[in-house]
């Protein structure tokens, strides 16, 4: 069954909608330290769960849509998603919420079984379009949702998002149970031996390890960025309520309209090209952080930049993976987005060190390294021309 354009917005919409659910919480960590008495840094580490759980769900969900039926499996991770998040909206202490924060992420791997089933419909040619407009949806996903959860924290609490979040959940639910298409599985064995091929993938793909390498890379940078700048905006000279830092998730919502115009690009040329403006644009937005860190306005072109570069970067990279084997596009994408949200969380994690040592001077350091390791690795592994496999 080829996918048609309401096929293709419904699965932007859920992709960004579902992948919304790991990032409600960043804009509400100073709410829920005061609400349970803890440090900004305990709080922050419901973030570092969060991103941990979607890493585990990555690794030991994703690979099974090449087994199993992908829409029937899109459904049930779903409906574990939604009782994850009541069950946050009711946590009793910090502990619980870093419990409930890990289940979010390890049910919320839905967006990554999505584009997989995407691009097997699609037709080679428009791949990467598809693609693109999918991420769109994620992406906006990721950025408005810092948004509505800084304004729903500040008028309602931390705990009305959970619950307005699962509500979506079951209205998604009736949403792809009507509307998402059927995939047939193409892997026979048993699990363990999909899991085992996984190894054998890896090994194989030189074009996957260096594209799951910058992404890392790129990711954690991101991770490092949106769990500490919670903490600057907070603190002198902006004084920020949760609702004015979500909304710095505006400014980012609009770079993500460009992810179906490097879509295309990597239809028409090399992918690689569009990874190494991506890499310069994350470059441009930590000048700007660094040198703009008491001018807000500063700070929000830094922002769309570090978002156009990331965008840059993982669009271009996932319209390369799913080229080099058809028949193992979840795999691929398993392969590909552990590493990019383990580094996601090791981001976070460094991050909220780093701002107890080195405040965000400190962040900022660490967020070069990073990118700087990134463009390191592009080079290294610079080839002329790649090729693009249909199917």
């Amino acid at each position: 069954m080829a996918l048609s354009r309401w096929n293709i917005m419904i699965m932007a919409l859920c992709t960004g909608l579902i992948v919304a659910n790991i990032y409600y919480s960043q804009p509400l960590l100073v709410l829920m330290s005061e609400e349970f008495k803890v440090s900004e840094s305990n709080a922050g580490q419901v973030t570092f769960f969060t991103q941990l759980g979607y890493a585990l769900g990555l690794l030991f969900c994703v690979p099974l849509g090449d087994k199993l039926e992908r829409k029937r499996q899109i459904i049930i991770m779903t409906a574990l998603a939604v009782l994850a998040l009541v069950a946050s909206a009711l946590s009793m202490n910090i502990f619980m919420l870093k419990i409930t924060g890990l289940l979010i992420g390890f049910t919320s791997v839905v967006p990554q079984l999505i584009l997989p089933l995407a691009a097997n419909l699609s037709d080679p040619g428009s791949r990467g379009k598809v693609i693109g407009t999918i991420m769109s949806g994620l992406l906006v996903g990721i950025l408005l949702s810092r948004t509505i959860s800084g304004v729903v924290g500040h008028y309602w609490g931390w705990r009305a998002m959970f619950w307005i979040a699962g509500g979506i959940g079951l209205i998604l639910l009736l949403i792809m149970m009507v509307s998402f298409p059927k995939s047939a599985p193409n892997f026979s064995g048993t699990y363990g031996a999909l899991m085992k091929s996984l190894i054998t993938i890896t090994r194989e793909q030189p074009v996957l390890r260096e594209a799951a390498a910058i992404n890392a890379c790129s990711f954690a940078m991101f991770g490092m960025f949106w769990t500490t700048v919670v903490f600057l905006l907070s603190a002198p000279p902006f004084n920020y309520g949760s609702d004015v830092i979500g909304l710095m998730g505006l400014a980012a919502a609009a770079g993500a309209l460009g992810a179906p115009l490097i879509g295309r690009i990597a239809d028409k040329k090399n992918p690689r090209i569009a990874i190494g403006y991506g890499i310069i644009f994350l470059f441009a937005g930590y000048f700007l952080f660094y040198f703009f860190q008491t001018n807000i306005v500063g700070i929000i072109i830094g922002i769309v930049a570090i978002d156009l570069g990331l965008q840059g970067i993982h669009v271009s990279n996932q319209t390369r993976i799913y080229a080099l084997v058809p028949e193992a596009r979840n795999r691929l994408n398993t392969v590909f987005m552990t590493i990019s949200f383990v580094g996601t969380s090791l981001g976070s994690g460094i991050g909220l060190w780093v701002w107890q040592v080195g405040k965000w001077n400190g962040v900022c350091a660490a967020g070069v390294l990073l990118i700087t390791l990134a463009l390191i690795i592009y080079l290294a592994t610079y080839k002329k021309k790649e090729t693009i496999v249909a199917g």
